[in-house]
């Protein structure tokens, strides 16, 4: 009976011994993994599996003698290649073909659909997913088009007898009016998600300073009566220049300006973000409910730090970012 007691406790020890055993060398494991950079490498590379590589992810081979152009939108990524479009799943899986006659493609997609057209062309398409909706001719030379989340598409036209032609189509192609600028220059257009609002961001060049300015116009009106379809025109400060604009969730128009972004809801307007002093090499308001910008700053002699910060545009909520070559944080 003694005998088997003291096995007994025997095994307990021996098991205490190597539990601990284990934990020191789990702790010296990490501990090395974090310190040693070859050694973390080796195990991220054959252990874990985290080293991408090309054997194992999908591919697409693409010849870049022929200088395709590529545009990804929703799941599919695209390649125009001699008036051929190539739509691709997110497995690299070739989905479908269309001919797109277009040469030097201006794109704009949201949610399922994709708008191409000729830069200072007359040719215009849309698509969704697998199915090419329509295909249209303009007079003039395209500078610009815009789809808004239900396949509603604004496009702006120059070369004529105006300034700009903002010319606005229905999801089956239907042009449903046109909005003349006699004086001013189009920069950008949006079309709300509810397919009410076009708004239409200008600016006037005639005078010593620069006066940028939105108009929003009435869908439903503009149909019938053109002149009278104004709803509200919104007058930047002076010598604020936009560069930007983009409907989001309830109608929230964002506004990019050289030096921050604005929200316009109805004709209540805020600042969102302001990168005035700063230097800002990206600014973008074509995000889901999130404004973005990234600013650069020098840290030493030869090296540089960017951070990319993000704000929700419907509240303060954080969302982390990760990557490893830029510095990033969120404001509220």
């Amino acid at each position: 009976m003694k005998k088997i007691i003291l096995n007994q406790q025997l095994k307990k020890k021996t098991i205490i011994v190597g539990t601990v055993i284990l934990i020191i060398l789990l702790i010296l494991g990490i501990a090395f993994y974090i310190g040693n950079i070859s050694f973390r490498t080796f195990i991220d590379r054959h252990i874990l599996r985290k080293e991408i590589i090309q054997n194992n992810v999908a591919s697409i081979d693409i010849s870049s003698l022929e200088n395709p152009s590529i545009y990804a939108y929703n799941k599919y990524i695209t390649i125009l290649n001699k008036n051929i479009l190539t739509t691709y799943s997110s497995s690299g899986k070739k989905e479908y073909e269309h001919e797109i006659k277009i040469t030097n493609p201006l794109y704009a997609s949201n949610n399922r659909f994709l708008a191409i057209a000729e830069k200072n062309g007359q040719n215009i398409y849309l698509i969704s997913e697998s199915n090419l909706l329509w295909q249209t001719e303009v007079e003039g030379e395209i500078q610009k088009i815009d789809v808004n989340k239900n396949g509603y598409v604004s496009v702006i036209i120059t070369g004529g007898s105006y300034k700009a032609i903002i010319s606005t189509y229905s999801q089956a192609g239907k042009e449903l009016f046109k909005t003349y600028l006699s004086s001013t220059t189009a920069i950008d257009t949006s079309i709300s998600n509810d397919n009410k609002y076009l708004s239409i961001a200008e600016i006037n060049t005639s005078g010593t300073l620069i006066q940028s300015n939105i108009k929003v116009i009435s869908i439903e009106k503009a149909a019938t009566d053109p002149t009278n379809s104004v709803t509200y025109t919104y007058n930047a400060d002076a010598n604020k220049l936009i560069t930007d604009i983009k409907y989001q969730d309830k109608n929230n128009l964002l506004i990019s300006y050289d030096d921050g972004i604005h929200i316009l809801f109805g004709e209540n307007e805020s600042e969102n973000i302001s990168y005035s002093g700063k230097k800002v090499t990206f600014a973008s308001v074509e995000l889901n409910n999130y404004s973005a910008y990234a600013i650069e700053k020098t840290t030493g002699l030869l090296s540089t730090n960017t951070q990319i910060i993000m704000k929700n545009t419907r509240n303060a909520e954080r969302k982390p970012i990760y990557g490893r070559r830029y510095s990033k944080r969120l404001e509220k």
